[in-house]
């Protein structure tokens, strides 16, 4: 499965520019008060790019890895460590 983040990340960039150009626009004005307030979090779009052609010339299935799960599922030695996946699902969201 290929992911496409050109698109998605080209409209979020031009809503981030929209909301600043807005928020440039609010304080410009003397006597204008904001009623709440705004933060923007903005990324490197350098580093974005190199992550998105990363992620774009991998492969979509790594079909080797598919088989030997496929072959050990099927001849009944596919085991699970329930301790284990408990393990790495509180790490994740420790």
């Amino acid at each position: 499965m290929r992911i496409d983040l050109n698109n998605s990340a080209a409209s979020e960039l031009a809503s981030e520019q929209a909301l600043l150009q807005k928020s440039a626009a609010n304080v410009a004005k003397p006597g204008v008060s904001n009623a709440e307030d705004r933060t923007t979090l903005t990324s490197d779009t350098t580093s974005v790019g190199s992550l998105v052609s990363t992620a774009m010339s991998s492969p979509a299935v790594r079909q080797s890895t598919v088989d030997s799960l496929k072959q050990a599922v099927n001849s009944s030695q596919y085991e699970l460590d329930p301790g284990k996946i408990a393990a790495s699902m509180v790490d994740d969201h420790a």
